[in-house]
């Protein structure tokens, strides 16, 4: 294989040679809070080239080892109500990836995929219509993982609409990573 061929390959996987990726999910708040329950309720897109399932809660992300991926998670509905109220907001309060390869998609992997980062960037925390608020995490894959699939499932945290109280909920279906080699 000669170099330019080399380069163009690589070239055609896109966003492959970014350095950061973003994974973005709407959620329909008020079907989640009232089924207790995230199926039919998340809509996920990123800005990878060739994944699949933009628009849906089983999203497959392609990315790359080392590469950094922003999960950035917010409300469909961001409006302020007519009492002049916020709407709640759902927090990842985690990802938990999987280990297909035993067969069973409940059982958590053994081997970490993510190095989790602090937020390096405070997301905006005053709320008006000029300004975009939403959580996130941050996260490196591992430059010695593997490459292959490796399905997560979100542990969301949802602000109930009246109240303190918190509802915990996790994703029914199971979005992935693809994770190619340098």
């Amino acid at each position: 294989m000669t170099q330019a061929y080399a380069a163009a390959e690589f070239a055609d996987r896109g966003q492959l040679n970014s350095v950061q990726l973003n994974v973005v999910t709407l959620v329909d708040m008020e079907r989640a809070a009232a089924t207790k329950s995230l199926d039919g309720c998340l809509y996920m897109m990123d800005n990878s080239v060739g994944g699949v399932g933009q628009g849906t809660d089983h999203l497959e992300t392609i990315c790359k080892q080392g590469q950094v991926i922003n999960w950035i998670i917010r409300p469909i509905d961001m409006h302020r109500g007519a009492d002049g109220t916020w709407p709640p907001m759902p927090k990842i309060n985690n990802l938990v990836f999987l280990d297909i390869e035993k067969g069973d998609e409940d059982d958590v992997a053994e081997r970490r995929i993510m190095t989790e980062l602090k937020v390096y960037g405070a997301p905006d925390r005053m709320r008006d219509q000029y300004t975009a608020v939403y959580y996130y995490w941050a996260g490196a894959v591992m430059s010695e993982a593997k490459p292959g699939l490796y399905r997560y499932r979100f542990v969301l945290e949802l602000e109930k609409e009246h109240g303190t109280d918190k509802l915990y909920l996790n994703s029914a279906r199971y979005p992935a990573l693809r994770v190619l080699p340098v």
